[in-house]
C-alpha cells in the first residue's frame, strides 16, 4: 500500500501539531530517534540475512511494542520469538 493510499490520522506535516501537555517536541524527537536507532541498525544487517521486507517487519513490531510500553529489549525478544522458521515471520 502506497503512502498516498493509506488514511492518516491527521494531516501532514505532524509537526504542525501540538504534543502531549508538558512535553518539548525536541525532546521527544530526540528520544524516539534514540530509541529506534538500535532497531534501525538490527534491521540493516537482518536485511542482508533475509529481506528488507522481512526486516522492515520485524522494526515495526518491535517500535510498535516500545510504543505499547514494552522496553526496547523485551519488544526484541518478543519480535524475535515469533519467526516460525528461518526468513519467515507470520
Amino acid at each position: 500500500m502506497f503512502l498516498s493510499q493509506m488514511q492518516m490520522p491527521y494531516p501532514y506535516p505532524y509537526d504542525r501539531y501540538p504534543t502531549r501537555p508538558g512535553v518539548d517536541p525536541q525532546m521527544m524527537k530526540e528520544t524516539t530517534l534514540r530509541t529506534v536507532e538500535p532497531f534501525v541498525k538490527y534491521g540493516l544487517e537482518e536485511a542482508k540475512k533475509t529481506s528488507y521486507e522481512h526486516a522492515m517487519r520485524e522494526i515495526a513490531a518491535m517500535s510498535f511494542l516500545v510504543g505499547r510500553g514494552y522496553d526496547p529489549q523485551n519488544a526484541y525478544r518478543t519480535v524475535e520469538s515469533w519467526e516460525v522458521e528461518e526468513g519467515r515471520f507470520y
